[in-house]
């Protein structure tokens, strides 16, 4: 039982990965504005990575 709902979770994330880093979505950060330094568009995009990242780490380390 606890297998299928972590399946259905990490099916869940990635399928919010594919929106989040698909074009549509990702248009929205390409601007020419500077985020401590940085470009706004690398900035948005290693945080969305880092994001995604961690919870998969938290669904995976999980203990119920």
């Amino acid at each position: 039982m606890r297998t299928r709902l972590l399946q259905q979770r990490l099916l869940g994330l990635f399928a919010l990965a594919l929106l989040l880093l698909n074009f549509p979505l990702l248009a929205l950060w390409d601007r020419d504005v500077l985020v401590l330094g940085l470009p706004l568009f690398p900035a948005a995009l290693f945080l969305l990575w880092a994001l995604l990242i961690a919870l998969l780490a938290w669904l995976m380390e999980r203990t119920d």
